[in-house]
């Protein structure tokens, strides 16, 4: 029996996947897989029942990425299945902004006499533009970025990308109406709107600093529905409360920018919907239970990705190990060690980080090899 536990709470169309050899426990120590959602992992002790950590969305700045790639664990998230949701609310975002909509409406609820009148009267001053014409940069051509784009165009907008690591699949899926930039001073200056769609990494952080923000249009409006850190939230305040009709709509409230006039903060709504949680929940179910079953890796953002599909009557073995020319050889040496023929095999990379999966003909066990490894290896699973 595997042993599952939740962080926070899944939705149970993705529990409901599970098959029967599995069950929910709440003793974090006794899992060999969790489900988190945004439940801060980092000071958390990591046990050795632990196999994967499997992410309902794609950030996983909650989850301790060094120390699971240390004890060979997995962690997985579910890129794109929250995109259409966050997608809808930036595009719903472009448009509050365009038209000055929270002013307005804040306004309006305040009204108590004559109000047919006082609307008439005061509603110049929410005066807002059209986004038709206007020119769209996204920043970031993944899941997300490429569906904000796509949809852009339908609204008859100007768009132009900036990914400099966009993957092939996003490539062919992004219009061909999207320009493409070569660099965020190309972007920036060229803007009305910016929407940013890159995850938060130490090489992220800060990425739109003073100098970027000092680039944008006078009246440019910045959507960050990506993760805070991102932009140097300090700098952008202070520009903002200078002259000039620059915004900032965000889905990360916080104390930076929480009294700044000029931003509209949204609760993380972006992946806040029935559809987008499902979707979460069905992805990183059926993830974990191909990697604990079967040994194959999908949208791991610690290992790299690898499958010899569904495990057979062979025995299927598994290795974590360095990223070293060496490691194949003692893999392979191993197994001619133990007198067992190899059928299938798949090794596969990632930075210093490499997986190496085998199909054998005949029955071994994992403290056998164990005892046999350098290093280089960090973990052995046995699968018959």
């Amino acid at each position: 029996m595997y042993k599952i536990a939740k962080l926070n709470k899944i939705s149970p169309k993705g529990l409901e996947l599970f098959p029967d050899n599995y069950e929910i426990v709440e003793d974090v120590n006794e899992a060999n897989g969790i489900l988190v959602r945004s439940q801060d992992m980092h000071e958390m002790n990591l046990s050795e029942n632990l196999l994967a950590v499997a992410r309902a969305g794609a950030g996983v700045n909650n989850i301790p990425l060094d120390k699971c790639s240390d004890k060979g664990i997995v962690v997985f998230n579910t890129p794109g299945a929250n995109a259409n949701a966050v997608k809808e609310l930036v595009l719903c975002a472009l448009l509050l902004g365009a038209r000055n909509i929270p002013s307005a409406l804040a306004w309006a609820k305040n009204l108590k006499e004559d109000v047919a009148k006082a609307v008439e009267k005061g509603k110049s001053q929410f005066a807002g533009n059209e986004i038709k014409g206007k020119t769209l940069g996204v920043i970031g051509l993944g899941a997300i970025g490429v569906m904000v784009a796509n949809a852009a165009t339908y609204l008859e907008m100007k768009v132009i990308g900036y990914d400099p690591y966009i993957s092939l699949r996003s490539a062919h899926i992004l219009s061909y109406e999207v320009d493409v930039a070569d660099s965020l001073q190309d972007i920036i200056p060229r803007c009305a709107f910016i929407s940013i769609h890159i995850p938060v990494m130490d090489s992220t952080k800060g990425m739109i600093d003073e100098k970027c923000i000092d680039m944008m249009k006078e009246n440019c409006i910045l959507l960050n529905f990506s993760r805070d850190k991102i932009v140097d939230e300090e700098a952008l305040v202070k520009t903002l409360e200078k002259e000039g009709n620059r915004r900032y709509i965000t889905d990360f409230p916080n104390e930076t920018v929480m009294n700044c006039d000029k931003v509209i903060t949204v609760p993380h709504l972006g992946a806040s919907t029935a559809e987008s949680e499902d979707n979460c929940a069905m992805m990183a179910v059926e993830q974990m239970t191909d990697y604990i079953e079967n040994g194959n890796i999908t949208n791991s953002v610690n290992f790299p990705g690898a499958s010899l599909g569904a495990k057979t009557d062979d025995t299927r073995v598994t290795f974590m190990h360095s990223n070293v020319s060496t490691a194949i050889g003692e893999i392979t040496g191993i197994m001619d060690k133990l007198g067992v023929k190899i059928t299938n095999m798949v090794s596969t990379s990632k930075g210093d980080r490499a997986y190496t999966m085998l199909d054998i003909d005949g029955r071994i066990k994992a403290e056998d090899i164990k005892n046999m490894i350098s290093d280089d290896i960090i973990s052995v699973r046995v699968l018959d």
